[in-house]
């Protein structure tokens, strides 16, 4: 609850005072039911999880992209991948559904075929004319779409008549200037399409065209160059990648880079969650983004966002003892010995002269309640009641029913997940040893003995994947103020604790309620006794 409040206040804080960036509240771990209440009940949407702040690649996707249906022409692919100078564009049905990609690839690749084959034949789209030949529509035929080589009448009649007449039963599209013979015997024969060249705008056409059920385009380019433009009027869809290597925007930035460098592409298409995102080229992987970030209850990179070493840390506010956390640069770092997170934020929109509206009131306090345990922890300060009473009137919260009620939001081990439990609280300390505590507040001890086996295992897994050398779990039953510590087994330490042992892996600590104030002193202790014990 402190973590993710103190984030969310503190980003509204940062994002008040400083204009010119933008501060976006995030957690690595997951909401417990105290929090979701408070948020649930505010109705303001939670900070987001963020399960790895590694670049990622996200971060370089370009996403204001021109895009192109796949009935669009090759020409005004060409034409924008040169404006734009870009790799590759994506290409769609209907704008949403995504059917692949287009690039200089598979452009120079429709090129060359056209120039290997003995006679290409093109698809072509009568809709596609207008948009790559100067000219008009005399009139359209009854096919829209049709498959055909193209052929022009530069050749005495009876050569042309008979060089068409091999190329039955395909009919070609003819481009040709007034040369009546050869135009009749088109109408005749019912080619798909004829283009008319070289006519003046207002010319009027000397022949009859009544009986023709096909296409005619009058070009006011020449033959040459209406055959050029013509090849290029092929939809997109005849020549697009269908089935291009696609790049998830969550993988690494440097896994998606090695996949590129390694491919045959200049550029790949992103997509989030099934859905069509943006681009990557070559270019984005030039330089690896840098990310920062800002340390809310916490100082160790160990108990951050996976990735945070890699990150610029720009401030750290923390309750916590000081880790071994390194920076690049000097940075700001407010640390205090007090009972919340959420005090410090609070100190800070007092230090900014910030006026706290009733939302992050509301926010603020919660934090507090929950890391003091209702201002009943040892790690309680008077600055941290003094905040309570500024924060409960400006909230407007009544204490006597607002704190039960958010503790009353514990559930008890039976009813939970092993996993969920122990990763919902859980940090990192290195020491002599390397160790991990888990917290979890609960309703009731009763049901602990007979989950015990189960919650064992789920510790000693933690411990295996993280390479930690003792594991452990402290319960607290909030209202009744005290606390069990399950553990993993580690003789060296397990023997010196000063706690009353239940039973294997289980100790009795009454009155225990911080992990940080009461708990963690101890085992420190413990650890720093075992080298003299083995002397």
């Amino acid at each position: 609850m402190d973590s993710v409040c103190s984030a969310w206040c503190y980003s509204i804080l940062k994002n008040t005072i400083d204009k010119d960036n933008n501060y976006i509240p995030v957690r690595c771990g997951r909401l417990n039911n105290q929090t979701k209440m408070v948020f649930n009940n505010l109705n303001i949407t939670p900070p987001r999880l963020m399960r790895d702040i590694r670049p990622q690649v996200s971060d370089v996707t370009k996403r204001d992209i021109p895009t192109f249906d796949i009935n669009d022409p090759v020409f005004s692919a060409i034409r924008r991948l040169d404006e734009e100078n870009l790799s590759l564009l994506p290409v769609f049905e209907n704008e949403g559904d995504f059917k692949g990609t287009i690039s200089l690839h598979e452009i120079s690749g429709f090129l060359i075929n056209d120039n290997l084959k003995n006679r290409p034949t093109y698809h072509f789209r009568i809709n596609n004319f207008k948009q790559v030949l100067p000219g008009y529509f005399y009139r359209r035929g009854d096919q829209q779409e049709f498959v055909a080589p193209i052929m022009t009448g530069a050749m005495p009649y009876e050569i042309s008549k008979d060089r068409i007449s091999r190329l039955l039963p395909l009919k070609p599209i003819l481009v040709i200037g007034l040369r009546e013979n050869i135009l009749m015997h088109a109408v005749k024969e019912q080619f798909p399409a004829i283009i008319l060249t070289g006519m003046a705008k207002d010319e009027e056409i000397p022949f009859n065209f009544s009986k023709y059920k096909g296409t005619l385009f009058i070009s006011h380019a020449d033959t040459a160059e209406t055959i050029r433009l013509l090849r290029l009027s092929t939809p997109l869809k005849s020549i697009i990648n269908k089935n291009p290597h696609i790049i998830n925007s969550h993988q690494s930035f440097d896994e998606a880079k090695t996949i590129l460098v390694n491919s045959a592409y200049r550029g790949l298409p992103v997509f989030t969650d099934g859905q069509f995102s943006g681009i990557v080229t070559r270019r984005c992987f030039i330089e690896k983004p840098n990310k920062k970030l800002i340390l809310m209850d916490h100082n160790e990179l160990s108990q951050s966002i996976p990735g945070a070493e890699q990150t610029e840390i720009l401030e750290i506010l923390d309750h916590h003892r000081l880790g071994n956390s390194k920076t690049r640069e000097p940075i700001y770092v407010y640390a205090r010995p007090v009972g919340s997170t959420c005090t410090i934020v609070y100190d800070h929109f007092k230090m900014h002269s910030v006026k706290v509206d009733k939302e992050t009131a509301a926010l603020l306090l919660s934090g507090i309640l929950s890391d003091t345990v209702i201002l009943k922890s040892p790690t309680t300060t008077d600055e941290d009641r003094r905040a309570v009473e500024k924060l409960k009137v400006l909230a407007e919260i009544d204490l006597e029913t607002y704190g039960p009620e958010l503790f009353s939001q514990n559930s008890s081990l039976k009813e939970s997940d092993a996993e969920t439990i122990l990763k919902g609280d859980f940090k990192i300390y290195r020491e002599n040893y390397t160790i991990g505590i888990s917290q979890a507040e609960v309703v009731t001890l009763e049901d602990v003995e007979t989950v015990l086996s189960e919650y064992l295992l789920a510790l000693e897994e933690i411990r295996r994947k993280n390479r930690l050398d003792w594991t452990m779990l402290l319960i607290t039953n909030v209202l009744k103020e005290t606390s069990y510590l399950m553990t993993t087994p580690f003789p060296e330490g397990e023997n010196f604790l000063l706690y009353k042992k239940i039973k294997e892996n289980l100790y009795d600590l009454p009155g225990i309620l911080s992990r940080k104030k009461q708990l963690l002193p101890e085992i420190l202790r413990v650890l720093d006794e075992i080298p003299q014990i083995h002397q």
